[in-house]
C-alpha cells in the first residue's frame, strides 16, 4: 500500500515545476514586470510608453529630473504629511475599537455571530460607493451648519477617518477574534487561579498571546493608510485647494491621489507622477516592514 503511494507521488515530486509556472508566470506578468517598467518609467519623460525618453541621455534633462520635481512639488511634501498624520490616528482608532469588538464578541454573548456578520458587512462594500454615499450623509448633516466636506478640511479629514474606520473595523475584528479564540485555555486557567481580575489577565496574557493578530492589522491598518485613493477620491477630491506661492494645494490629499492627479495635469508631468510612485512605494515597503519588526519582537511563543 505505501509502495503504490510512493510510486503515484514519485510523477507529482518529479514534475512540481508544472504546477508552479502559472501561477510564477502570473506573477511576473502582472507585478514584476510593471514594477520595473515602472521604475524605468520614472527617470523617462513620457506621454505613453511607447515614447519614453530617457532623461539624460535623449533629452536635456538631467537623470533625476522627475524625482527633483516631485521632492520640490509643495503639494507632494503636503500630502505625505496629510498622508501620515491620517495613517497614524486611524491605525490607533480602528485597532483599539476592532479588538475592543472582537474582545465583547468572544464572551459567550447571545448573538455574537449575527453582530460579526452585522460589523463584518460594509468592507464588502467598494470604497468609490462608500466614499459617495457617505459624501451625501456628511453634507446632508453639515448642511444646517452652512458648512460642507470640501469646503472644511478639518471635517474632511474626520469626515475620512469615519469611512474607513466604518469599513475596516469589521475585517479586523475577524482577524482579532480568530487570535483571542487561540490564546491558551489553561493560560487563562492559571491567571484566575492565581487571582488575576480581567483587566490583569488581558493586559498580561490575553494580548501577549495575540501579538501575531496585532502585527497583522497594525500592518494592514498602516499600509491602507497611507494607500487610501478611492474614499479620498470620492469624499472630498482632495478639496479645498487654496493657492499657495501660484500652486493649487489641496487641503485634504492623499498621496495615492497627488500622484493621480499629477499624472493627468499634462504629458510632461507624467514621469514626475511616476517618480512619486516609486518614492510612495520605497516609503510604504519601509514602514510596513519597520512596524512589522517592532511587533514581532514582542510576539509570545507558545
Amino acid at each position: 500500500m505505501k509502495r503504490s503511494r510512493d510510486l503515484r507521488k514519485g510523477p507529482i515530486r518529479r514534475a512540481w515545476w508544472l504546477f508552479i509556472l502559472p501561477m510564477m508566470a502570473a506573477f511576473a506578468i502582472g507585478f514584476v514586470w510593471p514594477f520595473i517598467q515602472g521604475i524605468y518609467l520614472s527617470f523617462c519623460t513620457f506621454v505613453t510608453t511607447s515614447d519614453a525618453k530617457i532623461n539624460g541621455i535623449m533629452n536635456d534633462n538631467s537623470f533625476f529630473h522627475n524625482y527633483i520635481k516631485a521632492f520640490q512639488d509643495p503639494t507632494f511634501v503636503r500630502a505625505f504629511w496629510y498622508s501620515a498624520l491620517f495613517a497614524i490616528v486611524s491605525l490607533v482608532i480602528i485597532n483599539v475599537l476592532a479588538f475592543t469588538l472582537a474582545y465583547l464578541l468572544t464572551q459567550k454573548l447571545k448573538g455574537t455571530n449575527i453582530f460579526r456578520t452585522v460589523f463584518f458587512m460594509p468592507n464588502l462594500i467598494g470604497g468609490i460607493v462608500l466614499g459617495y454615499i457617505w459624501s451625501m450623509i456628511f453634507d446632508g448633516i453639515l448642511y444646517f451648519y452652512g458648512k460642507t466636506l470640501v469646503t472644511e478640511p478639518v471635517w474632511g479629514f474626520w469626515g475620512l477617518i469615519i469611512v474607513v474606520a466604518w469599513q475596516q473595523i469589521g475585517y479586523m475584528m475577524i482577524i482579532y477574534i480568530a487570535g483571542l479564540q487561540a490564546v491558551p485555555e489553561d493560560m487563562l486557567e492559571a491567571a484566575k487561579i492565581d487571582g488575576a481580575n480581567k483587566w490583569q489577565t488581558l493586559w498580561r496574557v490575553t494580548i501577549p498571546n495575540v501579538m501575531p493578530s496585532i502585527t497583522i492589522c497594525t500592518f494592514l491598518t498602516l499600509t491602507n493608510g497611507f494607500k487610501l485613493f478611492d474614499q479620498n477620491l470620492a469624499l472630498t477630491n482632495g478639496l479645498p485647494k487654496p493657492f499657495v506661492n501660484g500652486v493649487p494645494v489641496g487641503q485634504t490629499e492623499m498621496i495615492a491621489l497627488n500622484i493621480y492627479n499629477t499624472f493627468y495635469v499634462g504629458s510632461t508631468s507624467r514621469g514626475v507622477a511616476q517618480a512619486k510612485a516609486v518614492v510612495f512605494f520605497i516609503l510604504v515597503a519601509a514602514l510596513g516592514l519597520l512596524q512589522l519588526a517592532a511587533t514581532r519582537k514582542k510576539e509570545v511563543q507558545q
